[in-house]
């Protein structure tokens, strides 16, 4: 059965990345059960982190499923977790199309899409009804046309929206396709962002009887001075866990590509070793006991057995499972057992 997708790819690869993509959401939406063909059964070996039960170490990265359609296809193809995202607020379109580029000969990804999105409301009301085993994390972001001193308001209001249908929340403030959104990461900003969040999830678990961790996703285009003072900074402010890393600006090793000029972030292969040494950093700072998940530029067991020795308690894909299929989910999960 693992044959099937690479018999398939090259058909997919043929037309517009953004229209197939979006096609394969709406197929597994309708078909949730079919992606057992090219899955196999879910990978058992749980793991406990943050007060959760994962049901394995591999999970999928917010981007692939913004609008929370697919979630029970995903627990389906036997992902330990599930994130769905990035949500705002408000529906928004994102940025114009084209947007979303493959680069094959590099196995990468370069998208600009810019939290294009149903909104919350429509988020919460799906993953409401979704059939699932696998832990759901939902990914928030600021709508773009949000001014920045007034993005926490965002977070806010979409942190209150999912408290009830997540198991984790996700904060993004590390996406390069939303402009200013970086700066978050930067100055005081970042400080009091995550003390009005970790205030309000406090609030939240007081308020329902239910507290739900808090995470960060943080850049790869950053100085280990920088990311040391972002782990330091969102331990201290009560913060649960950080994933490593978003998408690059840069062009590790595409210096040949005929895409590279594309504006926008950049996953796959060419990020693995910018997303391993972000994470060996913040492991370093902060010692073997503060969650963190390792994701970008995994397509392969060997990929993840690396990121897990790099200090990641759990991995995400995303780019691989475009590159080798849902059968890169039980191989990852089998290689991470323990």
């Amino acid at each position: 059965m693992n044959l099937l997708y690479p018999l398939a790819r090259p058909f997919l690869f043929a037309a517009d990345a953004e229209r197939i993509h979006e096609l394969t959401i709406a197929g597994l939406a309708r078909w949730p059960r079919s992606v057992a063909l090219l899955a196999g059964c879910p990978v058992q070996a749980p793991v406990r982190l943050m007060g959760l039960t994962f049901r394995n170490r591999v999970g999928l990265a917010a981007g692939l499923d913004k609008n929370g359609e697919c979630i029970e296809a995903f627990d389906r193809m036997g992902f330990g977790f599930v994130e769905i995202g990035t949500v705002t607020p408000r529906p928004q379109a994102g940025n114009p199309r084209p947007r979303m580029f493959r680069l094959p000969r590099q196995r990468a990804i370069i998208n600009r899409l810019g939290f294009n999105n149903h909104g919350v409301e429509a988020l919460v009301a799906r993953a409401g009804r979704a059939r699932r085993q696998a832990v759901l994390g939902i990914n928030i972001g600021k709508n773009a046309d949000t001014p920045l001193e007034r993005a926490e308001d965002d977070y806010l209001a979409c942190l209150a929206a999912v408290h009830q249908v997540a198991d984790y929340v996700t904060v993004n403030i590390s996406s390069p396709n939303t402009a200013g959104l970086r700066d978050l990461q930067g100055s005081g900003r970042f400080e009091l962002l995550l003390q009005r969040l970790v205030g309000a999830r406090d609030q939240l678990a007081d308020k329902h009887g239910v507290r739900r961790p808090l995470l960060v996703k943080i850049a790869p285009d950053m100085e280990p001075a920088q990311l040391e003072s972002i782990a330091l900074a969102a331990r201290d402010s009560g913060i649960d866990g950080l994933i490593a890393t978003n998408t690059t600006v840069s062009r590790p090793g595409l210096e040949d590509a005929p895409l590279a000029s594309q504006a926008g972030g950049l996953s796959g292969a060419p990020l693995r070793p910018l997303a391993e040494a972000a994470l060996g950093t913040l492991r370093a700072k902060l010692g073997p006991d503060f969650p963190l998940i390792g994701v970008g530029g995994i397509l392969s067991r060997a990929d993840a057995v690396r990121r897990r020795e790099a200090g990641a308690d759990l991995v995400q894909i995303y780019t691989g499972l475009i590159y080798r299929g849902p059968s890169l989910v039980g191989e990852c999960a089998r290689a991470l057992r323990g």
